[in-house]
């Protein structure tokens, strides 16, 4: 079985605490899903753009550091999930049952390897 990146890309700002409420509750019944399917791998969300660190190669050795986002944009990425699919039909029916679950759009790209 390959592994497939399910990237989540949301819109800067939260939701107010009923939205998110709900998003939640559908999320955690795609996860159990996917879970029983035996294709859960993990999953994680990230803390806001503002938080991150770009780190760029310099010159002669050099390490330029730079805080926030490596682009400006509108939608981030705000976490994301591995599963394991037979190929890239199966993970895409993983990602629309992803999609639904949050109602933002998700990234589906295979991991390079064995997985």
């Amino acid at each position: 079985m390959k592994q497939y990146l399910l990237s989540v890309y949301q819109p800067e700002g939260e939701l107010p605490p009923d939205q998110l409420g709900e998003v939640m509750r559908e999320l955690d019944a795609w996860r159990e899903e996917v879970q029983a399917a035996g294709a859960w791998v993990f999953a994680v969300g990230l803390h806001a753009p503002s938080t991150a660190t770009v780190v760029r190669a310099g010159k002669d050795g050099d390490v330029l550091m730079t805080d926030g986002p490596f682009v400006e944009g509108k939608e981030h990425i705000g976490g994301f999930t591995i599963v394991r699919a037979a190929d890239l039909d199966q993970a895409l029916h993983y990602a629309r049952g992803f999609a639904q679950a949050t109602g933002l759009p998700i990234e589906v790209r295979p991991i390079q390897g064995d997985g």
